[in-house]
């Protein structure tokens, strides 16, 4: 538990160094400096601003009181007193910081020896008085077993705090690493203790979905294990612990609601501009899982920093389940290392022959961007795998590969690093007969592209589409986003034979900006579901490209209920039923299955998963899936990423979908 505060200090100090928080003291308390990637940069980032914005807030509303003390729990090596004594936000405010006791006198020693803490701390002497481990006039350091609420009290009294004044206790990330028993004792005791009280509570929530089984299995192997999660698993349920353990007022937000609500549009695109970033699935799951609740007692008016006016709380909603789809593992294709992959995409080349190119995954014993090629291919009923290729030209992520006839596809876009121009075009040729008995025996052959790229096609995270005008077919390729870009709104026609851009007409209001999102065919046309949005937001439209006599035209598809904004999905058109396929969304408290939209009537509803059968966490989003229309059934390939600071999870084996149960046969 005590390495889990080291490893966090770090984090927050590479963060300050990248410019995402303002805190020249994590560098002196940290110690060891190390750079980490954008994603814990924007995990610590959010962590670091809603507890400043709730602390912020409590000395805002308690600043006509003569005195008030903070008491944060678990500091670890935090540096929340020299942040605020160097704003001159400590007037009449004591902060009390315990911990364990060998890190409160690692914490002592350092403040004593770096003179830019130690100028700012003070020494009022004390020191070695029982658990004080420093006592400056304004900072006290205690050495105490938070688990042991008498000697807690004890130590607290011998260092001077006060029952009788307002106090904010502090606990980011500290009380879930108790057992709930004592934890809960701690939660009960603050409140009888203090008659004017307000607690913040930062925490870990949502255990038992993919994601959370990641988290979970993390800080199990750290010998660290999340107490709190199977008691309290989500948001309503701390509330209820708070409000059933002495608190009277209660308020809490994930992170992502929190980053929506409580963090100005400015600051939002300064935070998402400092650095290079692609991870946006991992990033709204990390914040998903994570929340930040102010209580309080006796304070008036009663604290409730998470309240902002104007904004309706809790943006997660219960979703309404018609009803499961089995999941199953495919038997064939277990234990297939080059299946296992994120980022990359499948292409059916012929009947029950699928092609599986690009992502990042396990090649050669090791993660990386993979390079291989995979074919899938269905004999008597069973499906065999073989690796075609190991080419340089085939490592990419995020691009969209499109079978243009019986021995052709083309591969558009993709990218190797997000602070990389979008790669070019690639055909890829195969057999036009596929009789060889294994799939190793399929040949693909890449032609590279690159000199005749069409600027237009240089992005990532976007679709390409078939479709016919005039008798020519063409590819519609839209959205994305690109090195320069973090998301498009444009689109083009790309001539299949020439490769070159035409003009076709295109009618009607635009789509806003997206990457991420859906494409299929349709009636001639292109159906785009869904996506994440300018400002890093889902978005929950289905907008249909219209075939005409002169061109094309947008125009909206309306469901109901409204579909619940969601991105990373995939998408299949079967009989005038559009299916969607998994994909990330902040709006709801479970995680999406399977939606299915009647074309016909706009009805929507939605199907969970049921995961019985696996043995391990199926995350549906950066996957790929292929529609089976004479099975109803959907394969999903790959799908998983790199979850945070808790490793990367890649689906290990293709699970297959049965949907003969919620697609009616004719």
């Amino acid at each position: 538990v005590q390495d889990t505060g080291g490893s966090s200090a770090v984090s927050k100090g590479s963060a300050a160094a990248r410019g995402y928080i303002q805190d020249r003291f994590l560098r002196l308390l940290a110690g060891r400096q190390r750079r980490r990637a954008p994603l814990i940069h924007r995990g610590y980032y959010i962590r670091a601003r809603a507890v400043d914005y709730c602390i912020r807030d409590f000395l805002l509303r308690t600043q006509s009181h003569p005195r008030t003390q903070i008491l944060s729990l678990g500091a670890g090596f935090d540096s929340l007193y020299f942040r605020l004594k160097d704003v001159g936000l400590l007037h009449h405010t004591v902060v009390y910081e315990v911990d364990f006791s060998s890190v409160v006198c690692q914490k002592a020693a350092l403040i004593k020896r770096v003179e830019e803490l130690s100028a700012l701390a003070g020494d009022a002497g004390g020191e070695g008085l029982g658990a004080i481990a420093f006592c400056g006039e304004d900072y006290k350091l205690l050495g105490v077993d938070l688990s042991e609420l008498s000697e807690l009290e004890r130590a607290l009294e011998e260092a001077g705090l006060d029952n009788e004044i307002p106090t904010l206790l502090i606990a980011e990330v500290v009380l879930t690493y108790m057992e709930s028993s004592r934890s809960d004792a701690l939660i009960q005791w603050a409140a009888e203790r203090f008659p004017q009280a307000c607690f913040l509570l930062y925490e870990q929530v949502h255990p038992e979905d993919p994601f959370g089984r990641v988290m979970q299995q993390h800080f199990v192997q750290l010998n660290s294990a999340l107490h709190s999660l199977a008691q309290y698993p989500d948001c309503e349920a701390q509330q209820r612990r708070f409000l059933g353990k002495g608190w009277s007022e209660c308020s809490v937000m994930d992170m992502n609601e929190f980053f929506t609500c409580c963090i100005p549009e400015d600051e939002q695109q300064r935070v998402q501009t400092l650095e290079p970033f692609d991870e946006y699935e991992e990033w709204h799951l990390k914040c998903s899982h994570y929340f930040v609740l102010a209580a309080s007692k006796g304070m008036e008016p009663p604290w409730a920093p998470l309240l902002p006016s104007g904004t309706a709380l809790h943006l997660a909603c219960a979703v309404g389940v018609a009803g499961s789809v089995p999941a199953a593992v495919c038997p064939a294709l277990s234990g297939v290392p080059g299946l296992r992959r994120y980022g990359h995409h499948s292409v059916l080349i012929k009947p029950d022959v699928i092609l599986t190119t690009g992502g990042f995954g396990e090649e050669d014993g090791q993660h990386c961007r993979v390079r291989s090629f995979h074919v899938l291919s269905k004999r008597a009923g069973s499906w065999r795998t073989g690796c075609v290729t190991k080419k340089s030209a085939g490592e990419r992520l995020y691009h969209t590969v499109s079978c243009l006839s019986d021995s052709l596809a083309l591969v558009v876009g993709g990218r190797t690093s997000p602070s990389r121009a979008g790669l070019g075009m690639l055909w890829l040729k195969f057999p036009r007969t596929c009789d060889a008995p294994d799939p190793d025996g399929i040949a693909v052959e890449l032609v590279n592209l690159q000199a005749a790229a069409e600027p237009a096609t240089l992005r990532w995270r976007h679709s390409t589409t078939e479709v016919t005008f005039k008798g020519e077919q063409y590819l519609f390729v839209y959205g994305g986003r690109s090195a320069l870009e973090p998301v498009l709104g444009d689109w083009c026609f790309l001539h299949t034979r020439e490769l070159s851009n035409a003009v076709i007409a295109v009618e009607g209001p635009a789509p806003e900006s997206r990457h991420s999102h859906s494409a299929c065919s349709w009636e001639g046309g292109v159906l785009i579901t869904g996506g994440l949005g300018a400002a890093e937001q889902p978005l929950g439209s289905i907008f249909l490209l219209r075939k005409l006599e002169h061109g094309f035209r947008w125009q909206t598809v309306e469901t109901h209920p409204p579909l619940i904004p969601r991105y990373s999905h995939t998408a299949h058109v079967h009989e005038g039923k559009l299916l969607l396929v998994g994909g990330v969304w902040l709006h709801a408290s479970s995680v999406p299955g399977i939606t299915v939209v009647d074309l016909m009537t706009g009805l929507c509803l939605d199907y969970e998963i049921d995961v019985e059968h696996l043995e391990w966490p199926l995350m549906l989003h950066n996957h790929s899936s292929v529609f089976l229309p004479n099975e109803k059934e959907l394969l999903v390939i790959g799908g998983g990423g790199n979850c945070f600071s808790f490793g990367t999870h890649l689906n290990p084996e293709p699970v297959l979908l049965s949907l003969s149960s919620i697609l009616p046969s004719h």
